[in-house]
């Protein structure tokens, strides 16, 4: 079975909504695929994602809000098949750290290698729903490929 995980600095906005969409849609295709999220930190660890992130997910109907942030971990160079970072910061972290097998979520659904901001940059609320749309709109192309073994 594939592994995939997807990596930003604390696990608990960016990277869980990636999760999230991620296991929506394996649970919604029957997919075989694992799911999970970590961060390159560990300033969160054990911690559900924020508030917000939960918020803009529920509108979505996918469910975040048992997830807990964990840091990455040696094992995971080994355990999973795709690492999917959401900044480039946290590629080159991931890359530095020992992993070789790391994809930037922007280089997928028509972004051309952005970065998925982090949405506390943003007044309110608006920039985790700004954060969302663009996590969603990568993930579900992402996903297509690895269905269709195209990566």
């Amino acid at each position: 079975m594939d592994r995939i995980l997807f990596v930003c600095l604390g696990n608990i906005c960016r990277s869980p909504l990636a999760h999230g969409v991620a296991e929506h849609i394996v649970n919604t295709k029957g997919l075989e695929l694992f799911i999970d999220s970590a961060g390159t930190s560990d300033w969160h660890k054990g911690e559900a994602p924020c508030e917000h992130s939960i918020k803009v997910a529920k509108q979505y109907n996918i469910d975040i809000s048992q997830q807990h942030s964990r840091p990455i971990i040696q094992e995971d160079i080994t355990s999973f098949n795709y690492i999917v970072a959401m900044d480039k910061q946290n590629k080159s972290d991931l890359e530095a750290f020992g992993f070789s097998n790391v994809y930037l979520l922007g280089d997928f659904g028509d972004y051309q290698g952005g970065d998925v901001p982090d949405p506390y940059f943003f007044e309110g609320f608006e920039g985790f729903d700004h954060v969302y749309n663009m996590v969603s709109v990568c993930v579900e192309d992402f996903m297509e490929k690895v269905e269709n073994g195209s990566l």
